[in-house]
């Protein structure tokens, strides 16, 4: 499988542990870093593999690792973790060409299908597979609401906000959001804000 080793970066060492236990107990070898210039300097143009990066660490964050990581090691898919996910973050992770962006809290699922991610993106680094017909613009689809509730999320507004300018409540623009996702067939933020943005380049 294309991810031999998932690399687990984060400085709270009770998640590190956690994953490392769960992904151990799926077949899965792991390595575990407190930091992300830990990990740069252990890591090899050799390896081949998925990496979980937390977004907030002291000293480099998970987002400036997916840079170099990107830059560098061209058989590893970075996965960002993150408890305080945004749009703005997930942009910038998807310009940087994360395999998966992941809020916390997440479950074994969450983990599992981002890998996932990671693995198809490095079995197809020679040409993506576009989850949606490249002809279906996001809005198709979409009632006016939905549409209205995606367009503000792109603007990085949070449910609170988007639901005071749209008058009405928080849970029903998570609502809302539930539905455009699954109408667009992606699972996370960062695939929506590929969708809505097109291909990088």
């Amino acid at each position: 499988m294309p991810c031999d080793t998932v690399y687990v970066v984060d400085d709270d060492a009770s998640v590190r542990d956690s994953l490392s236990l769960m992904l151990s107990l799926r077949g899965f070898a792991t390595a575990t870093f407190g930091n992300a210039e830990d990990f740069l300097a252990t890591a090899r143009p050799e390896w081949r593999g998925c990496v979980l990066a937390d977004i907030r660490m002291p000293g480099m964050s998970g987002l400036d690792l997916l840079d170099e990581v990107r830059r560098r090691f061209p058989g590893l898919a970075v996965v960002v973790v993150t408890a305080h996910g945004d749009v703005a973050a997930a942009r910038r992770a998807f310009l940087g060409d994360a395999a998966d962006f992941v809020e916390k809290p997440f479950d074994s699922g969450h983990i599992l299908a981002a890998i996932a991610n990671a693995s198809a993106r490095l079995a197809a680094q020679a040409g993506r597979q576009p989850r949606v017909p490249r002809g279906r613009l996001p809005g198709e689809v979409l009632t006016e609401r939905e549409r209205q509730v995606l367009e503000l999320l792109m603007q990085g507004l949070h449910n609170r906000q988007i639901a005071s300018q749209l008058g009405i409540s928080p849970r029903t623009v998570e609502v809302h959001k539930a539905r455009v996702m699954e109408k667009l067939g992606v699972s996370s933020m960062v695939e929506l804000v590929r969708l809505h943005d097109g291909p990088a380049g």
